[in-house]
């Protein structure tokens, strides 16, 4: 997680932290539907208007680290050393994803993901968001076509989701990204 430098922003991420972490811990106890925002917010000590500067909507608690794996997909294009092959770089980050979103500690909240159609529709935009955030830094580094960018990129992302849900996640990634290396070749000029 990017850590904030100033105090002002370390208190904002503490607040944000101690919010999604009371949201957690009621939703996975009561269940996600059977939990209010006023309750997330007396159980978090803050006002329900301070929740709302930290979380747009009630589905947002649930993925706190949203903006976090945005800015890591995006930095992995961005970011990357000179000489490293761009989906290289990509499948890194989305390894990394997919290690963290499968773990133990996670399982629970994917559990309340999956039982709830709103957590569901949530997270789909949210990968929706992802995949256009990455198609505009793949853009950036690479010429080619708009539209490739874009398919590449919802396929990067939801190469992370069927890698997360799947048996065997390692697996998984070595044949999607094996599909994602060649779609990039085909995508037209330049090196991936």
């Amino acid at each position: 997680m990017h850590e904030p430098t100033g105090r002002r922003e370390r208190k904002k991420a503490a607040t944000r932290q101690k919010i999604a972490e009371a949201a957690r811990r009621l939703f996975l106890e009561r269940g996600y539907e059977a939990v209010g925002i006023r309750e997330v917010a007396a159980e978090a000590d803050v006002a329900v208007t301070t929740l709302f500067s930290h979380f747009p909507a009630k589905e947002a608690l649930v993925f706190a680290e949203d903006a976090d794996f945005a800015r890591r997909l995006t930095e992995a294009v961005a970011g990357r050393a000179p000489d490293t092959p761009l989906v290289s770089a990509l499948r890194r980050e989305v390894e990394a994803l997919v290690r963290h979103c499968s773990s133990d500690e996670a399982a629970p909240v994917w559990h309340l993901i999956d039982a709830s159609p709103a957590l569901r529709q949530y997270e789909a935009a949210m990968r929706q968001r992802h995949a256009e955030g990455l198609a505009t830094a793949l853009a950036e580094v690479r010429a080619g076509s708009p539209t490739a960018c874009r398919a590449l990129a919802t396929f990067t992302v939801d190469a992370y989701a069927l890698a997360r849900d799947a048996e065997e996640p390692g697996a998984a990634l070595d044949e999607l990204f094996a599909m994602i290396e060649a779609a990039w070749a085909a995508a037209g000029p330049g090196r991936p």
